[in-house]
């Protein structure tokens, strides 16, 4: 099977330090609905692993996520493409939660709910915690220079994290492997 796990505020929309809470708020980043439906075209399984603290932290509810993310659906559906899965964290940062990355919970449940293991699994972030959740989970991590990227850059990397300027130049890589 053919699987990609992409994190989502960041990656595939903006990102903002107050938090997604409504899909008003979620707008797509340039070039990431035309890279899934690419993704998809090509066979693969695209995963979305995201935390999303503004649960545990009362800032919406779920309704409201699964208003965000049927948005978010329908937009990759205009261009062709599916987002088969959204795995999530409703942890706040300071739970003892095994599903927040950058531990490797969401990932250990994809691998089981795909019956996959995802070694050389292509897991695209544009922060620390998602590389060291791919890279804990045996899935290979990407960072994108979007959202967080560039300021994760400067951090120290997991060994062999590969980095594109956004989703559209990660997924073309992933494409010609």
């Amino acid at each position: 099977m053919k699987l990609v796990i992409l994190d989502r505020d960041g990656v595939i929309n903006y990102d903002s330090e107050h938090y997604i809470k409504s899909p008003a708020e979620w707008k797509p980043l340039p070039g990431s609905l035309e890279a899934i439906a690419k993704l998809t075209q090509a066979g693969y399984r695209v995963v979305v692993a995201t935390n999303q603290s503004g649960i545990g932290r009362g800032l919406f509810d779920m309704d409201t996520l699964n208003a965000i993310h049927n948005k978010m659906h329908q937009a990759v559906q205009g261009f062709g493409g599916r987002i088969d899965a959204v795995f999530y964290c409703p942890h706040p940062a300071d739970s003892s939660c095994n599903c927040r990355k950058p531990r490797p919970g969401m990932f250990e449940r994809i691998a089981a709910c795909f019956n996959t293991s995802l070694t050389s699994v292509p897991a695209i972030g544009d922060s620390l915690r998602d590389l060291q959740a791919a890279v804990a989970a045996g899935a290979k991590p990407i960072l994108v220079l979007t959202g967080k990227g560039e300021k994760t850059q400067k951090e120290t990397l997991p060994e062999g994290t590969l980095i594109f300027a956004d989703l559209a130049a990660a997924v073309e890589h992933v494409l010609k492997k």
